[in-house]
């Protein structure tokens, strides 16, 4: 693995997808203990103003919070460490894991940028990992648009509109994909019984803890900690 060509590739597109990072045996104990928590019915967290107007109906879980040392194993690979560091620089820091479940028939998530991207050095980089194979008959692929990392907020319009600059992902069990938070992504909707991937979160030195916050939507800006729409996005 070049690292130092990773980085670059990273910094030129916002996004850099790596299949086979991890192994199987580590991802079949994720997914399990996903599973295991999930059961057959998980409830909503959001409030029902957010989940029309993200289109998003994800139910998060944050394993490491709650103690489940399982989940410092990605955290503690030497490998992804050194990868986050050529990107972000010394002093990075680490947020939190959070499992991220989608029930069958989910809507996915609707185009958006992690953090507010008006001050480009403040921002997240999702560290996303994938227990599981993203595929057709699973749904829920990941697109991309490249290069949206330096270009300020993303556009007013359609919250799921087709770019022909997009890129869809599908990442396979094992599968690393690290994300800026400027940039523009989303989730396709969910066509088998489930969709779980991780995200370990982290941020630069010198980025608040609380970076994402606030999301922002192409009709909204979101502030999570209130469960409030703080700004109308209309054209």
């Amino acid at each position: 693995m070049n690292i130092e060509s990773l980085a670059i590739e990273f910094w030129e597109k916002g996004y850099l997808c790596i299949d086979n990072f991890f192994n199987d045996k580590l991802m079949d104990q994720y997914q399990a203990l996903i599973l295991e928590h999930f059961g057959d019915n998980p409830e909503f967290c959001h409030n029902q103003e957010f989940l029309e107007k993200s289109n998003t109906d994800v139910i998060p879980w944050f394993p490491q919070l709650e103690g489940i040392s399982a989940f410092d194993s990605v955290e503690k690979d030497k490998r992804l460490a050194a990868l986050t560091e050529a990107i972000l620089g010394a002093g990075w820091s680490t947020l939190y894991s959070m499992v991220m479940f989608s029930q069958k028939d989910s809507k996915g998530q609707a185009w958006h940028q992690d953090c507010p991207p008006e001050d480009s050095s403040k921002f997240n980089l999702n560290r996303l990992v994938y227990s599981m194979d993203i595929d057709d008959s699973v749904g829920g692929e990941t697109l991309v648009m490249p290069g949206t990392h330096r270009g300020g907020a993303i556009s007013v319009g359609a919250i799921n509109e087709d770019f022909p600059e997009q890129v869809v992902l599908s990442p396979k069990k094992g599968t690393l994909l690290l994300l800026h938070g400027h940039s523009w992504h989303r989730v396709l909707p969910v066509r088998g019984n489930y969709r779980v991937s991780t995200n370990y979160r982290c941020c630069p030195a010198g980025t608040a803890e609380n970076v994402t916050d606030i999301c922002v939507y192409r009709n909204m800006r979101y502030d999570f900690p209130t469960s409030t729409v703080i700004e109308e996005r209309v054209k």
